[in-house]
């Protein structure tokens, strides 16, 4: 993707004045953003019904009216084995993960990568009744909000109260109060930076969302999962013998008093424990990577002929990624160098190697693509 080159998605300006501009700082609204033969490809109400409807599906079914709490809210996660009529008002469905199941949600997902894929999440789709909505909230993270049927109007605010309603089971504001409205039709596009304030309500019987998310850990979590990870590995650098030893301490009349000695061993402890830099790289990168829950990946047995292959692509459900030193595809690591992982950081930026890529290829690296073709992370 050229990121100097003016986008229809963005309202004819580059991914780079949108970076600078707009990102996490302010809310832009886009009229026709999509373009007809875009929408005319997404999913439709029934298919995405038929998706929520999955045993393993990540869906949710929200209805305002017909919850035991005061504010009527209700919420129901998948598995749902069935959907309200379209001529009940104030329900809503919302399906996460249709980038992995759709192959035309898959390509515009696409069109968001001038965003790193490190913070890049998921499409998730939205169908609705009119009424239907998920209350007032806000997102910890950015959100680009597309219409690709019907009408739903948008009523947002970047007030500073962000003060939920207690006793519901969803995330309500309790003071909303918006400053802007906008409807959108088929086509139109609201972005949002983190934490700004925001409702959607449907208008038609018809209407659909799509949401882009993306991944904003948060610090303590991130650290907290980096630990638990290079703890897994700790007995294989550790000597688990090692024990603290203190030969040289000397009587005390302070016996409630911590040794500095023992201060120092448990320091040291905490540093081997961490590792070094290259550690904390491999784990970021897995974890970046590691495909979700309800993800899982078709096996193949078909035989590779290289010399008959004309495109190997990533499956739409893979993760890939790399940094200055490793490969990481599903959460798995790979030392990476030379023309190899020039090779195979292209196939994480384009998803896909040509068969001109592919005679490139090294036969170590033609043994990891097999390998990566059988499990079915990517195929021919």
């Amino acid at each position: 993707m050229h990121i100097n080159t003016p986008l229809q998605l963005l309202g004819n300006i580059t991914p780079a004045e949108f970076m600078a501009t707009y990102w996490q700082k302010k809310p832009l609204l886009v009229r026709g953003a999509l373009s007809k033969q875009t929408l005319h490809s997404l999913p439709s109400r029934e298919a995405l019904s038929a998706m929520a409807c999955k045993p393993d599906a990540a869906a949710r079914l929200i209805h305002k009216g017909l919850g035991r709490t005061t504010s009527g809210w209700s919420l129901t996660h998948s598995p749902l084995k069935k959907l309200p009529s379209a001529q009940t008002p104030n329900w809503t469905a919302l399906v996460q993960g249709v980038d992995v199941l759709d192959a035309a949600t898959h390509e515009l997902l696409k069109q968001f990568r001038f965003i790193p894929d490190a913070r890049l999440d998921d499409a998730m789709f939205s169908f609705a009744t009119p009424g239907g909505g998920v209350g007032p909230h806000f997102d910890s993270y950015d959100v680009f909000l597309l219409q690709t049927n019907g009408s739903r109007q948008w009523a947002i605010s970047a007030q500073r109260n962000l003060t939920l309603v207690e006793d519901v089971p969803l995330k309500i504001l309790a003071d909303f109060k918006p400053t802007k409205k906008y409807i959108l039709e088929a086509g139109d596009m609201l972005y949002l930076p983190p934490r700004y304030a925001h409702e959607g309500v449907a208008i038609t019987v018809d209407c659909i969302t799509c949401s882009i998310g993306f991944r904003a850990p948060k610090k303590i979590e991130l650290a907290r999962e980096l630990m638990d990870r290079l703890s897994e590995d700790l007995a294989d650098r550790m000597d688990e013998a090692l024990l603290y030893t203190d030969k040289h301490q000397s009587a005390t009349d302070a016996p409630a008093h911590i040794p500095d000695a023992l201060h120092a061993f448990a320091h040291e402890a905490l540093q081997a424990a961490l590792g070094n830099k290259l550690d904390l790289q491999i784990h970021l990168g897995e974890y970046l990577t590691e495909p979700k829950p309800e993800v899982w990946f078709q096996a193949s047995e078909q035989k590779i002929v290289w010399s008959k292959i004309q495109l190997i692509q990533l499956n739409a459900a893979t993760r890939m990624m790399f940094d200055s030193h490793h490969l990481f595809i599903n959460g798995e690591s790979f030392a990476a160098s030379g023309p190899d992982a020039k090779l195979m950081r292209k196939l994480a930026n384009e998803r896909k190697l040509l068969a001109a890529d592919l005679a490139k290829a090294s036969s170590g690296a033609r043994e990891l693509l097999t390998e990566w073709l059988a499990a079915g992370w990517c195929h021919v």
